[in-house]
């Protein structure tokens, strides 16, 4: 059974930074694609950065340039870089990981954004 536990989330000020950490249980090697969701209150459930297996990366337009996404195999962890930090980036951060078809998530992540 395939679990993630997301960590770092917390109160920053506006053009701060934080790193999220998702640390799963077994080898990430094996995951096809992992990544980082966000979700607002209100709002939907939105796609923010994702790492392949031959760690290819992506992210949305609205943090590009801001967040960074990297791995280490060895600690079985992806990470999440949030730079330049704004208010609309209040959200609960989702680490979530794919393998041959199946996806899974971790709890949640809380960041907030102070302006």
């Amino acid at each position: 059974q395939v679990q993630l536990v997301e960590s770092g989330g917390g109160l920053v000020q506006a053009g701060g930074s934080l790193r999220l950490s998702c640390v799963a249980s077994g080898s990430i090697f094996s995951f096809n694609t992992m990544g980082w969701c966000r979700q607002a209150p209100g709002k939907q459930r939105e796609l923010v950065a994702t790492i392949t297996s031959v760690s290819a990366t992506n992210y949305s337009d609205s943090v590009k340039g801001r967040f960074t996404i990297s791995r280490s195999i060895a600690k079985n962890t992806v990470y999440l870089q949030m730079d330049d930090l704004k208010p609309e980036d209040t959200a609960v951060y989702y680490c979530n990981a794919s393998r041959s078809g199946r996806y899974y998530w971790g709890q949640g992540t809380q960041v907030t954004v102070s302006s």
